[in-house]
């Protein structure tokens, strides 16, 4: 081949080259032969389809609408790959556990129905079977809608996950009426997170759960051993008198060291959680969910936390956030337990990690008495009378006061001793008017001394009883043994007492009346006056003690109209009994005219100066009065 034929050639490839990148058709000219050919197959579809309706003697659908069936078909089939796609990308190996159907399982004994969920494998609601609300519907600590229960761990790529956006799955052998095991799997069978649940047989409040780890060495992210496991529930209303119901609603909590403490009863706030913890508690007025550990939650990210609803069907919303320790090993797992049921104190106490903490008996030497007097008292005349709760704390009452009745007895000496004294204090009142009130104290001082009467005395017995009332105070409102317990005219002795309902409400009283608050006011104006006479305070020396006769029992009305009538009903029952007892001592015990002869013995007799009078005599030195000689 010469040299102009092989020049000829290169031309001829060159143009031949030139001519096909000329004559390439543009990207637009390329999406409309590519509609031209869509539609070409779409009308070859729609032949194919209406060919096929003929031979089945059918009627043929508009042509349209078939295309948009094919259409639609062609788009739900790119959505479901594009759905497959981000759940793997936000699922990763637990994608196929991104959707699926929410199914239901309970499982219960004798006191507790506790339904479960595969969505999330968490509680959703916990039912007191033996217990209904103040309008006599079923109870329940919390429901499905306002109660979140969800474990959030992370996978290896250091995304987040919550077991509440993945349906688990049920293992069947592990179904029934006690017990449920749910699981989501990983890439797969032996890769799995499992949470189960076995509620305790008979008469049991405790339900015993466990999250496990099973094989996820790969899945989960390698640096972290923690789960984070939050609960929120939104406490419903239960009892007569919402306001006091939202009052003792709150979170209780307990560090495996310490003692239990709690979020204020009177805010909304949310606490950080300092130490290993070993119970949380949704605290109710009278009833508890908890969560409990016996190897301490971690302090990691641990909250509780306290939130204002404005649905009055709710009184508190309650949450808390605890870390889940798996520690070491290849199928680590995590045990707790949940407490669904009442303030029972004994019930709390048999458990013997401090949850009856959480009922309000009084601080310190309150508590004690209510602990080891009130308490045991009233569970014992409950478990053996068979009487109504009235009668068991007219009896309780009855036996209180025997108890006090040696302080009672020195009450009322030391009152019957400043009685036959009265008219010679009388007579210094009239030589001292005008004079220096420190000269007249002086000289009553003076004579109490010569008559070896200590005007304390009659004080001590009364402080000596204060724990016990104070304890009482405490005892009744949150004594679940009187909830919904009727006596007379109340229907619950837990809650107020109403006799007339008011169509307004008054500041600070409420808007009904509580008859046994009124009787409790009214004995308590007698039962002041009753001691002012007995002492021989009837006179002008007292005005303050004349206008606290009749402040406290008005007080009284306002304070007690909304509080538990059990109480008031104690306090009515222990004044008139109190009365009762000192008219029969100064009917049959007592003779004043013996009293009077030994006053007068003693002041002919050398008697020592207290403290107290030595202390009033210095008083008057150093301001210039001189003090009567004996």
């Amino acid at each position: 081949m010469d040299r102009n034929t092989l020049t000829g050639l290169v031309l001829i490839g060159a143009i031949l080259i030139g001519y096909s990148f000329w004559m390439q058709p543009s990207q637009e000219e390329i999406e409309a032969q590519k509609l031209v050919q869509d539609s070409i197959a779409a009308v070859q579809a729609d032949d194919e389809l209406v060919a096929k309706m003929v031979e089945a003697d059918l009627k043929p659908v508009d042509t349209a609408q078939s295309q948009n069936i094919g259409l639609d078909s062609v788009a739900k089939t790119l959505q479901d790959s594009l759905d497959k796609i981000k759940n793997r990308q936000r699922f990763g190996s637990f994608a196929t556990a991104a959707s699926g159907e929410e199914k239901y399982h309970t499982i219960e004994n004798d006191f507790v129905k506790f339904t479960l969920s595969n969505k999330g494998g968490a509680p959703v609601s916990g039912e007191l079977i033996e217990y209904v609300t103040y309008d006599s519907m079923p109870l329940f600590l919390f429901e499905e809608g306002t109660s979140r229960f969800n474990v959030d761990f992370w996978l290896d790529q250091n995304t987040e996950l919550s077991s509440s956006d993945l349906y688990f799955q049920e293992v069947p052998d592990e179904m029934s009426s006690t017990s449920a095991v749910y699981r989501i799997y990983g890439d797969n069978k032996d890769q799995y997170l499992e949470m189960s649940y076995i509620i305790e047989e008979g008469e049991s409040y405790i339900i015993n759960a466990e999250v496990s780890v099973v094989g996820m060495d790969n899945v989960l992210r390698s640096s972290d051993d923690l789960f984070e496991l939050n609960w929120k529930i939104d406490a419903p209303f239960h009892e007569k008198s919402r306001d006091q119901e939202q009052m003792k609603t709150t979170m209780y909590y307990k560090y495996m060291t310490d003692d239990a403490d709690y979020v204020s009863e009177t805010s909304y706030e949310s606490e950080e959680l300092e130490a290993s913890i070993q119970w949380v508690a949704f605290k109710q007025q009278f009833f508890s969910a908890a969560l409990i550990s016996e190897e301490g939650f971690s302090k990691e990210g641990a909250t509780v936390e306290t939130i204002e609803m404005e649905d009055e069907n709710y009184t508190k919303g309650l949450s808390t956030s605890l870390g889940l320790e798996f520690g070491n090993g290849r199928n680590p797992s995590v045990p707790f337990k949940f407490y669904v049921g009442p303030n029972h104190y004994q019930t709390l106490s048999d458990l013997g990690i401090g949850l009856e903490d959480q009922i309000d008996l009084g601080w310190t030497i309150f508590g004690w008495v209510n602990r080891w007097l009130v308490i045991p008292t009233f569970n014992f005349l409950d478990k053996n009378s068979g009487m109504s709760y009235g009668i068991i704390i007219l009896i309780l009452t009855i036996l209180i006061k025997l108890l006090l009745f040696p302080l009672t007895w020195k009450n009322y000496v030391s009152s019957a001793r400043m009685r036959v004294l009265k008219p010679e204090i009388d007579e210094l009142n009239k030589k001292f008017e005008g004079k220096d009130a420190m000269a007249k104290q002086q000289a009553v001082m003076g004579l109490y001394r010569q008559a070896g009467v200590n005007p304390m005395a009659g004080c001590i017995p009364m402080v000596l009883q204060l724990p016990i009332l104070y304890a009482m105070f405490r005892f009744f409102p949150a004594s679940i043994e009187l909830r919904q317990e009727s006596f007379l005219w109340a229907e619950d002795l837990s809650s107020y007492d109403s006799i007339m309902q008011l169509p307004f409400e008054i500041p600070f009283y409420g808007d009904h009346v509580s008859l046994f608050t009124i009787l409790m006011a009214i004995s308590t104006f007698f039962y002041s006056k009753y001691n002012m006479d007995m002492t021989g305070g009837g006179n002008a020396q007292m005005p303050q003690m004349k206008m606290m006769i009749y402040f406290m029992p008005f007080m009284l009305l306002f304070f007690f109209n909304s509080y538990s009538s059990g109480l008031s009903y104690y306090y009515l029952s222990a004044n008139v009994i109190t009365m009762l007892q000192q008219f029969i001592i100064k009917r049959f015990f007592i003779d004043e005219d013996k009293i009077h002869a030994k006053i007068q013995a003693n002041k002919k007799k050398p008697n020592k100066k207290s403290g107290f009078q030595q202390r009033i005599e210095k008083m008057a030195k150093n301001r210039g009065i001189q003090t009567p000689k004996k």
